[in-house]
């Protein structure tokens, strides 16, 4: 099954309501980050990504969640000014989410991707098509710039 987030309304840090949809045309890499836990390096290496690929059109969008070990308990702004100050990463946060049992978006629509089910834990990325299709989900344990992740941007990139 095809899952496509256009319709997927959001909560941006702002507190506003934000159609993925919004992002048309653009590749979208969406990973549920938290600040204490042992992915949390990961956080660099996704601003560098998104160094990378931004000119072409990918964008970083991280949904902080404490839905595993309780690993992000901060306030919205503490998590905005942990990932900037120790990782200097500047994509978007959006606010808190819940992405396993009783979720709420996007993931109550990206857990619709194959393999169907919760996310495993924090740092799952979904690689999100110019036509708001998810192209694939990758583990927590893989890296932002593993070989297999850059080489998924560099096609939708392409598209």
């Amino acid at each position: 099954m095809q899952v496509n987030v256009t319709n997927t309304v959001v909560v941006t840090s702002n507190g506003d309501n934000k159609r993925l949809g919004d992002y048309a045309g653009k590749v979208l890499l969406i990973v549920n980050v938290a600040s204490k836990c042992g992915n949390t390096a990961q956080y660099s290496g996704l601003q560098e990504l998104q160094d990378k690929y931004k000119e072409r059109g990918l964008l970083i969008l991280g949904f902080p969640c404490n839905d595993f070990g309780g690993q992000e308990p901060g306030t919205l702004d503490e998590i905005k000014k942990f990932c900037s100050l120790n990782y200097g990463a500047t994509f978007e946060i959006f606010s808190k989410v819940h992405a396993k049992g009783v979720t709420t978006e996007p993931y109550t629509t990206l857990n619709k991707t194959e393999p169907v089910g919760d996310v495993g834990w924090n740092f799952e990325k979904f690689l999100i098509g110019k036509d708001g299709n998810v192209i694939a989900r990758f583990q927590p344990n893989i890296q932002p710039d593993d070989e297999d992740l850059m080489a998924a941007i560099e096609v939708a990139l392409s598209f």
